[in-house]
């Protein structure tokens, strides 16, 4: 499949395609702004905030790629890049998110290694829902219901973990981090409360980065979230580590739109250098692959995605509501 794969060119450069994207998110990003201030202090504004936030999301789309350098062949550039599409603009540290990531791309969905499924307010087996205590046991019994409503506070978590992250010089490079930090936060702050009242500004940040963390959670859930959890000791190779615990998200291009490429999470977590826009050329290489040696390859479209992940979540969290249901009850 790799030889395949390599000999079709579907891991080659697609410099025009990138540069065209960038040109184009940082241009949206400008016309958005450009928006905000002719609105001026008007409630009008919170349409512009689920603008960018889609904004945002699509910058950190392209982090994302740079990350896996896929954009340009050296590091240094694509570093430099995902610096300025993270740290600066979307906020979003640039080295944090590549520590974590990586560490997730080595081993997706093991319960022990993989950063993604050790969440403070989620459970994602019934060993991970009996080791919660407190407020965090109680979220995590009801986690079906309340997944979407925790999304909103997820743009909140990712700017305080990742800026923490460099203040504690955990990452390399934190001064210039912690700089491109400083100019993205003075900038948006100052932003947002020269052109808005104080009231319509506060109202605007919470709707813009509510709606940040709901997008990036619902383009990332889909592609592990209800796949089996490892644990350690497993006997998988890397092709079936990297197939069995991912899903692929059906649609057309909107769908390539919608979640940056992200919805053909197999073919990345295979091929993770591979250019965005050759992903679904490989998918039918890598499915046929699959088919051939008896590997479950999951894809779904976008919302019965969505289920899959509320029953995950469900039935992790089923434990839990049955000890507390069957504990007796204490009288005065």
């Amino acid at each position: 499949m790799s030889r395949s794969v390599k000999q079709a060119g579907l891991l080659d450069r697609r410099i025009g395609f990138y540069v065209l994207c960038l040109v184009g998110g940082i241009a949206a990003l400008g016309a958005t702004i450009t928006a905000m201030v002719v609105v001026g202090d008007s409630w009008w504004q919170l349409a512009l905030a689920a603008l960018l936030a889609v904004v945002f999301t699509q910058l950190a789309f392209l982090g994302h790629d740079a990350g896996h350098r896929q954009m340009f062949a050296t590091n240094k550039v694509n570093g430099a890049i995902g610096l300025v599409l993270g740290n600066l603009l979307v906020g979003v540290g640039f080295g944090w998110w590549m520590g974590k990531h990586n560490r997730h791309h080595a081993n997706p969905n093991h319960e022990d290694e993989d950063p993604d499924v050790d969440i403070a307010v989620l459970a994602f087996s019934a060993e991970q829902a009996q080791r919660k205590r407190g407020f965090f046991r109680w979220v995590v019994k009801h986690q079906a219901w309340l997944f979407f409503p925790l999304l909103l506070l997820e743009g909140f978590s990712l700017h305080a973990i990742s800026i923490g992250a460099a203040v504690r010089r955990e990452v390399r490079g934190w001064q210039v981090e912690l700089v491109l930090f400083a100019v993205h936060v003075v900038a948006y702050f100052g932003l947002v409360f020269t052109i808005m009242s104080p009231g319509k500004a506060i109202a605007f940040i919470a709707l813009h980065q509510g709606l940040f963390g709901v997008y990036m959670g619902c383009s990332f859930a889909p592609n592990h979230k209800g796949m089996p959890v490892l644990t350690a000791g497993h006997q998988l190779d890397f092709l079936r580590k990297q197939v069995l615990t991912s899903r692929n998200v059906t649609g057309g291009w909107f769908t390539d739109f919608l979640l940056g490429g992200l919805n053909y999470q197999i073919e990345h977590h295979l091929f993770p250098n591979m250019p965005r826009p050759h992903l679904r050329h490989a998918q039918k290489l890598v499915r046929d692959f699959c088919h051939e040696k008896s590997i479950s390859y999951a894809e779904c479209g976008l919302f019965r995605s969505y289920g899959y992940v509320l029953e995950f979540l469900h039935e992790a969290g089923a434990e839990l509501r049955d000890t507390d249901r069957l504990a007796p009850s204490t009288s005065k």
